[in-house]
């Protein structure tokens, strides 16, 4: 998938600790490069650096905000599970 400026991305990053942060951008390189200089989200900001791990591209920045809440909602395991992709248990 090519990252564009006409979309709207979920995202997950894996922080330092092993931590995964979850958010959502319309600039997604640079929200990255955000995070990685510490004014990403207070979240990462002690957790530097940051990986980015998994993204899904969105139309609307609505069904992108959306996206992020459900993955906010599932345990680290089902995370986990997402970032492996298909076919990983």
């Amino acid at each position: 998938m090519e990252i564009t400026m006409n979309y709207n991305y979920t995202y997950v990053v894996r922080c330092a600790d092993d931590s995964l942060y979850c958010g959502w951008t319309n600039h997604l390189k640079e929200r990255i490069d955000a995070h990685n200089s510490g004014k990403g989200a207070k979240y990462t900001k002690s957790r530097r650096p940051v990986e980015l791990v998994y993204y899904e591209q969105f139309e609307t920045r609505e069904e992108a905000m959306r996206r992020e809440a459900a993955i906010k909602r599932m345990s680290r395991a089902e995370k986990l599970r997402l970032i492996a992709g298909p076919g990983e248990k």
